[in-house]
């Protein structure tokens, strides 16, 4: 009879230690096929990002701007832009607040892209796209950063001191919500 329960709690143990061992092993199974989702899932909008790049028609709409020394402010994405259609390009700077020489309280510029060059990195999901913009206020060097989660920089530096990046996200021409101001130049 002493055997018996001796027999039964081992067992129960034993059971016990294997459902733990199970659900571990399925916890770690979770794990990886949420990772292999989510890198299928970047896979796939790197892809996609890469044909819409390719197709030279889709606007950088910008959350924040940055100087060439770090300071950052929030901006209206839709007043506040990189486009590039086919071989053209606008730059876009506004404010919801003031009024200049645009309409919304900064400068529009457009013109012709030059020198269009898209680098894709595999490895980690990344494109690079640099190109010259050459409009009436100058020649604008813009060199843009494209993560796979479809956060976007575009730097601008031009033949004058200075330096100004768009951080914000990429988007279709027939999907953005972006106001193109006056170009008064």
């Amino acid at each position: 009879m002493k055997t018996k329960k001796i027999i039964f709690i081992l067992f129960l143990a034993v059971l016990a230690g294997i459902t733990t061992i199970g659900k571990s092993q399925d916890a770690r199974e979770d794990k990886i096929s949420r990772k292999e989702a989510e890198k299928a899932r970047m896979t796939y909008n790197f892809y996609a990002l890469d044909s819409l790049l390719v197709s030279r028609r889709y606007v950088l709409e910008a959350d924040y701007l940055q100087n060439k020394i770090g300071d950052r402010i929030s901006v209206s994405n839709t007043l506040n832009f990189v486009r590039v259609e086919d071989e053209k390009g606008v730059l876009q700077t506004g404010s919801d607040m003031l009024v200049g020489n645009n309409g919304f309280g900064g400068v529009t510029t457009e013109g012709n892209i030059s020198k269009y060059k898209i680098q894709r990195n595999l490895k980690s999901l990344t494109h690079r796209v640099s190109f010259n913009l050459v409009s009436n206020l100058g020649i604008f060097n813009i060199d843009m950063s494209i993560r796979a989660d479809n956060f976007a920089s575009a730097t601008i530096t031009s033949t004058r001191s200075g330096r100004l990046t768009w951080h914000g996200h990429l988007a279709s021409l027939n999907h953005t919500r972006t106001f193109k101001g006056m170009d008064l130049y």
